[in-house]
């Protein structure tokens, strides 16, 4: 393969987040799966304790917690839904046997973490309605365990990626091209709605630094979009998390 001439600049200062695993150097600015691999820990690490320490009969705050969740889940599937159909793909075309064997196990960990998923739904599900106090502990310490199982399998295969699978990004991938992915397979076509949600949440307790490099460059309507945003973004949150 003739690896394209950008492919040999080094994007500056690759960014490093809390909780990330790594950040290989390479042509190809990463900030974008990072912030967002940030976001994903995050919100785990928030409903664990929420998971943990609402009272099983706050039901408004449960319903908080659901619609949270189904927005965080939105989300989650969707960048999973992405990389499966539009990166791991054509990376596939590009490398060798043993670079073939990390890509695809990026697809079969996303296929491990989607159970989990339902499990919390499922568990949030019957929280909302209120169970029967018979089984309502029991219901309650499943949802919490359901959900430390998926914060620390999502965060092993997090770390993967950004140990391994991005590393080959770097490799195979140029410059020019990873900005096209980005527009075109990553970012997809968010409507102003989803927008009003996605934009407060990936940049929930960024760094500074990361706010710059996310930010600094957007135009207008992005920063219009932020701050309307932020105001029903840290409400529902102040609801869900509020045991936190």
């Amino acid at each position: 393969m003739t690896v394209p001439e950008d492919t040999l600049v080094t994007h500056p200062e690759p960014l490093l987040l809390p909780g990330q695993a790594a950040a290989p150097a390479g042509p190809c600015d990463m900030t974008g799966m990072y912030v967002v691999h940030h976001a994903f820990r995050r919100d785990l690490r928030r409903f664990v304790q929420a998971a943990r320490r609402t009272p099983i009969d706050d039901l408004a705050t449960w319903k908080a917690l659901s619609l949270r969740w189904d927005r965080f889940a939105h989300e989650l599937h969707q960048h999973h839904t992405k990389e499966d159909q539009g990166i791991w793909p054509l990376l596939l075309e590009r490398v060798d046997a043993e670079q073939g064997a990390v890509l695809e196990a990026m697809e079969s960990e996303h296929a491990t973490i989607d159970p989990l998923l339902l499990r919390v739904e499922d568990g949030l599900r019957m929280l909302v309605q209120g169970p029967p106090a018979g089984i309502a502990a029991e219901v309650a310490s499943g949802l919490a365990d359901a959900v430390g199982e998926l914060a620390a399998r999502l965060d092993l295969h997090l770390s993967h990626e950004e140990t391994d699978a991005i590393r080959i990004i770097q490799e195979h991938v140029s410059a020019r091209e990873w900005e096209h992915l980005e527009e075109t397979v990553l970012r997809g076509s968010p409507t102003p709605r989803q927008m009003l949600f996605m934009l407060p949440w990936v940049s929930d307790e960024l760094p500074p630094r990361a706010l710059h490099r996310l930010f600094g460059d957007a135009p207008a309507p992005v920063h219009w979009l932020l701050a309307l945003g932020r105001r029903s973004y840290d409400r529902l949150d102040r609801r869900a998390f509020r045991h936190v």
